[in-house]
């Protein structure tokens, strides 16, 4: 794979063009009530999965439209107090998977909720929730669903369950609530970027090599799949761009990135052709708060792998949590 896009200093001083709603807040503010108005339900039944050192527990919360959400719960085994949570977002086409998949934060000595994404689950990592919104007609995939309105969009109901999913971890009473990250890489990158930016109780954000950001660029840009999906729709739907990329902008990851004041360690592959470098670079540059990126020069999208998994580890403990 070839370099494609921006290098060094010009994706440092890369800034995205894309518009930004004048009502993003407003509708972000209505949605996030009209979720609320639903009981959060909050269950963590305990479950025995073989893990000595791991207290480990099937999650269920009710995320967008009450419908219930599943994911998993792991914390060192026995702590009863003080403990620091990461939140964790799973990247595109897979789902919760199995709990012996995710045991380095809680090694760590950390708590850790797993959110499973609704619908997804059936590519690489098995998932178990269903998504009974699904719409009008898409594009194979998850990209274009409900694109043709702001209010039926697929990711409108995955932001939601994201920051429904820290409420959820917060009724935890072994959880300090001022230590609280998000973590995710590609599509789970994209999702910890909404949820900082529109749940104030996250302090560390952490998304490795993501995706959902500066669509416009993206789109044109990238030459692999997800982003193809809306290229396709778009290819057939020639009389709904214009919509289709106003609809975008209320779920574009820059625009999250502005108003998330959490720490944040970003992670880029500068010949990744599924998230392009300047489209990572985008939310990182119009980021709200502390920041810092590890950027991995010969790598396409499997980015920095364990050695991204081992700056965060260092990089957590730097920040306190």
């Amino acid at each position: 794979m070839p370099f494609f896009d921006l290098k060094g200093a010009e994706l440092a001083a890369y800034r995205s063009t894309t518009p930004e709603p004048r009502d993003f807040d407003a509708f972000w503010q209505a949605t996030l009530a009209e979720a609320r108005q639903h009981p959060l339900a909050a269950q963590f039944t305990p479950v025995d999965a073989g893990l000595a050192l791991v207290d480990c527990y099937d999650v269920t919360f009710n995320g967008f439209g009450g419908h219930p959400i599943k994911g998993w719960y792991l914390k060192p085994r026995g702590v009863q107090s003080g403990l620091a949570a990461v939140v964790k977002f799973i990247g595109y086409g897979g789902g919760r998977g199995f709990l012996h998949e995710h045991l380095m934060w809680p090694a760590s000595g950390r708590a850790l909720l797993v959110m499973d994404t609704r619908g997804q689950g059936s590519t690489w990592s098995r998932g178990d929730t269903p998504d009974p919104s699904a719409g009008d007609p898409a594009h194979p995939g998850f990209m274009t669903r409900g694109l043709a309105a702001r209010e039926s969009y697929y990711y409108r109901r995955v932001y939601t369950d994201g920051v429904r999913a820290i409420e959820a971890a917060l009724t935890r009473p072994e959880i300090d609530p001022a230590k609280i990250a998000v973590v995710g890489g590609s599509q789970g990158g994209g999702i910890a970027i909404a949820v900082a930016g529109l749940a104030p109780a996250v302090a560390a954000a952490m998304p490795d090599v993501p995706f959902l950001s500066d669509f416009r660029r993206a789109v044109g840009l990238a030459a692999r799949d997800p982003y193809g999906e809306i290229v396709r729709y778009l290819a057939v739907h020639r009389e709904k761009i214009d919509q289709s990329f106003t609809t975008l902008g209320y779920f574009d990851g820059v625009n999250f990135a502005r108003r998330a004041m959490a720490a944040a360690l970003f992670s880029v592959a500068e010949m990744d052709d599924i998230c392009p470098p300047s489209t990572v670079y985008a939310a990182f540059n119009a980021w709200g708060g502390t920041k810092a990126i590890e950027s991995y020069t010969y790598n396409n999208h499997e980015g920095g792998g364990p050695y991204q998994d081992r700056r965060q580890l260092e990089w957590l403990s730097e920040t306190g949590l």
